[in-house]
């Protein structure tokens, strides 16, 4: 008896547009070498093949409309019309930031019909620059956890091993990047959401200062300062460059900062050399880490070293635990802000995950004192970080304290032998950038045995987000092969 040949399955063969950086695919569009009805046919084609996979698009536009829209951008640079850098190139905004006309859940089934009237800010600034919005990319209920999964789409996956998860809460922007399905990706960052899927991804993720890029338009202008949007790419200029198109001041935002933005539009050389990097590790043994990311993120470090830079043991001067109490308190305080009317309607309460319903409670729990007292604690912490920055030039820290986990489970319980006592205590290590206000990158560090990436904190000094991407861009140029890795490519995969 012989055995049937297995069939053999046909190669993909990725096509080459979608792999350019977006820059490149911006000067070839404006020399008209390739129409932008080809770009996005091309784009929405690749999409179809593999976005099932990972399921990081999510609420596609109709095709024959955005066809439609591609070609009057065609028109307009027949006309010599350009809109701007991203004239005609698809894009899908995070499903956390309003857009209008296109549904915006937020991952949650008590908004899973909710069509906003208005662009958020920093849609509406994508727009004017000639963006097309093809759709959303996903992200877990109201941007909760760093796993990106919620009832209204199901899990994003990761790119490069879709049994693990794509991290969050902007993993659906990191794995289409990751996946060639957008050229760049708009994030968001309170607890990490910019920098853990980024380093799931082998892209770049910046967590930009306090007030970079204005989020919103919200009610509560002059509370909530935790959570920031910004860009993410597979390379630092498109990172620099998409940045120059969400920041600059806006009168709704009075927090906003009102440098001009341009000034991230330009070159990014510089002779990184003598600069001082102070590696904070896992804050002396605060941390507990999975093995295998400190050896592979120090490998990292002597890039570094290699460009020119100086690189030491750095001792933080700060109580991790005191930092970890403030987060929470501050967090919940920000959650319960938001959550709180749903919560208190029986009803939607039910339809609320745990963690949000964890969040909101003990936000209700917490007197004025605590919030005065946590404020105090972020305080204290800049003092001490104004002291390291005496010393160093740049922070550095893991960007999360394990590789991409089974897509199965809603959070690590459990990190090198310790128990985990919340949802979000696993991501511990991206809160003291997030407390800092400044600037904070994720650059890609490298795989471990298994194929999985992971990503490497740089804190910049307060509002030193040029000073960031210029180490970040010098350290790309330098990089090994494995920055340009690859995922597998398959429509069945």
């Amino acid at each position: 008896m012989t055995t049937a040949p297995t069939p053999t399955r046909a190669p993909y063969h990725l096509p080459e547009p979608v792999t350019w950086d977006a820059l490149t695919l911006s000067r070839v569009i404006h020399a008209r070498e390739l129409s932008c009805r080809e770009v996005m046919t091309t784009y929405l084609a690749h999409i179809a093949a593999c976005n099932p996979g990972v399921n990081a698009i999510v609420s596609l536009r109709d095709e024959t409309e955005l066809l439609a829209e591609a070609e009057e951008c065609d028109r307009e640079l027949a006309r010599g019309r350009s809109r701007g850098w991203l004239h005609g190139i698809p894009q899908a905004i995070k499903d956390l930031s309003a857009t209008a006309g296109l549904r915006t859940t937020l991952g949650s089934p008590l908004f899973a019909d909710q069509v906003p009237e208005h662009d958020s800010i920093m849609a509406a600034r994508l727009k004017r620059d000639g963006a097309l919005i093809i759709g959303k990319t996903n992200t877990p209920e109201f941007g909760l956890g760093s796993h990106t999964y919620n009832p209204v789409f199901g899990a994003t996956r990761n790119a490069y091993d879709p049994s693990k998860s794509a991290g969050g809460s902007s993993g659906g922007a990191a794995a289409a990047l990751a996946m060639r399905l957008l050229p760049v990706a708009d994030g968001s960052d309170m607890m990490g959401s910019l920098r853990n899927p980024a380093a799931y991804h082998n892209v770049f993720g910046l967590r930009p200062s306090f007030g970079r890029v204005p989020l919103g338009p919200l009610p509560e202008n002059f509370g909530h300062q935790l959570a920031t949007e910004g860009p993410m790419a597979r390379s630092v200029a498109d990172l620099a460059r998409l940045l120059a198109t969400q920041a600059g001041h806006d009168p709704r935002l009075p927090l906003s900062l009102t440098e001009d933005p341009a000034r991230f539009a330009g070159s990014l050389a510089r002779d990184v050399r003598g600069l001082r990097i102070g590696w904070l590790g896992d804050w002396g043994g605060h941390l507990p880490m999975e093995p295998g990311i400190l050896p592979l993120c120090e490998q990292t470090l002597a890039t570094f070293r290699d460009l020119g830079c100086a690189v030491e043991v750095a001792d933080p001067g700060f109580p991790a635990e005191r930092l970890w109490e403030a987060w929470v308190t501050l967090r919940q305080w920000m959650v319960a802000g938001n959550l709180a009317p749903l919560h208190a309607d029986p009803a939607k309460r039910e339809c609320l995950k745990p963690e949000a319903r964890w969040e909101v409670e003990g936000g209700l729990a917490r007197s004025a004192l605590e919030i005065h007292q946590a404020n105090q604690t972020r305080s204290a912490w800049h003092v001490r970080l104004l002291e390291l920055f005496e010393t160093y030039d740049f922070l550095a820290l893991p960007s999360a304290q394990v590789f991409p986990f089974p897509v199965e489970e809603h959070w690590p319980r459990e990190i090198a032998g310790r128990s985990m006592d919340t949802y979000h205590r696993w991501m511990e290590v991206v809160v003291p950038g997030s407390l800092s206000g400044g600037p904070v990158i994720s650059l890609p560090a490298g795989f471990n045995a298994n194929g999985l990436p992971m990503g490497l904190q740089l804190i910049g000094r307060p509002r030193d987000d040029l000073g960031v991407l210029q180490l970040a861009h010098a350290y790309e140029q330098a990089a090994g092969d494995w920055l340009r890795r690859l995922p597998e490519f398959s429509p069945d995969r």
